[in-house]
């Protein structure tokens, strides 16, 4: 009969592991006293260059755009305070904006949806085939951030024009007889916003993807699941904490952005992004303006955590 072998800890009763008593730390020190002093000296020493950005080129102009939301104009157009208030914001919610809003909403959905349609399968090629070109891969993603944003929305508009090169191809290959009308419409911008917010989608992606592992989507092969199936209920859910990334890297951006709808869409185009813009430049009010902007950014921060509160353990680990 096989002997019954029992390994016992030769550390004495009321020692911890590392030969210190119970209610202490590694060290031996007290409970609740930590790191060093001076580690932790160092450490927040390391955190202060961060913190100070984050102060001045976050913290602080968030402040002064509201308090510019809370002032008005005089005769001169120039930002007065001799009166504080939140009539601007009164102003914000006027339910006239809320047409243009929606329309913001809409172009921000459609080009997120259509960048993780494309972005999806574009990072799981790149991961899963890649092999050693992944590097040069991506750095063909993200080429395009190497030239401004504004010239790649502006050779759009060469491109779709009546006599630009899309209606030319089209003509050549017999499928127009005349040019039809691709700028200053919805395809038109969702295009050039897709097109521009495309990358952002792809990186948060592929470090996902490229993290799954291969032997559990073989497991789920293996119980006789189909390859749909392996990949609805398998790919997909662990790699969720990157589509919720990529989602809001293109969605926040999106409904932000007022050059492609402004060179792309034309004047009959309206987001509040535009609206936002033409306040400020056109109509000189920089506290309506500044509200605006506010709304648009507590809006956007709602709905970022609206979109995390499911994942809240996948993506920040609560």
């Amino acid at each position: 009969m096989a002997a019954d072998v029992r390994v016992t800890s030769a550390t004495p009763p009321g020692i911890g592991a590392a030969g210190a008593p119970p209610g202490t730390g590694a060290a031996g020190a007290p409970p609740g006293t930590g790191a060093p002093l001076g580690e932790r000296l160092t450490s927040a020493f390391l955190v202060v260059p961060g913190v100070a950005w984050l102060i001045v080129f976050f913290v602080l102009p968030l402040a002064l755009i509201f308090l510019v939301s809370l002032g008005s104009t005089d005769a001169l157009d120039r930002v007065v305070f001799d009166r504080l208030s939140l009539d601007n914001y009164v102003r914000a919610f006027d339910p006239a904006f809320l047409p243009t809003f929606l329309n913001s909403l809409r172009y921000a959905t459609a080009t997120t949806v259509l960048s993780l349609a494309i972005g999806y399968p574009i990072a799981y090629w790149i991961s899963r085939y890649g092999g050693r070109h992944k590097a040069l891969l991506l750095i063909l993603v993200m080429l395009p951030f190497w030239t401004s944003y504004l010239i790649r929305t502006y050779a759009w508009m060469i491109i779709l024009r009546d006599n630009g090169v899309a209606n030319a191809l089209l003509q050549a290959v017999g499928l127009t007889n005349e040019p039809i009308i691709l700028l200053n419409t919805d395809f038109s911008v969702i295009l050039g916003m897709t097109y521009g917010f495309l990358p952002f989608a792809i990186l948060p992606l592929f470090v996902t993807i490229d993290r799954l592992d291969p032997a559990l989507v073989a497991a789920a092969r293996d119980l006789y699941a189909s390859g749909r199936q392996a990949f609805l209920h398998v790919t997909i859910p662990l790699t969720m904490p990157g589509i919720v990334a990529a989602t809001i890297l293109t969605f926040i951006p999106a409904i932000g952005d007022f050059v492609t709808p402004d060179l792309l869409g034309g004047a009959e185009t309206t987001t509040i992004a535009k609206v936002v813009q033409e306040v400020f430049l056109e109509g000189r009010d920089w506290p309506y303006g500044a509200a605006l902007g506010f709304v648009l950014m507590l809006i956007t921060l709602g709905g970022t955590i609206i979109a995390l509160r499911p994942l809240r353990q996948e993506v920040v680990g609560g």
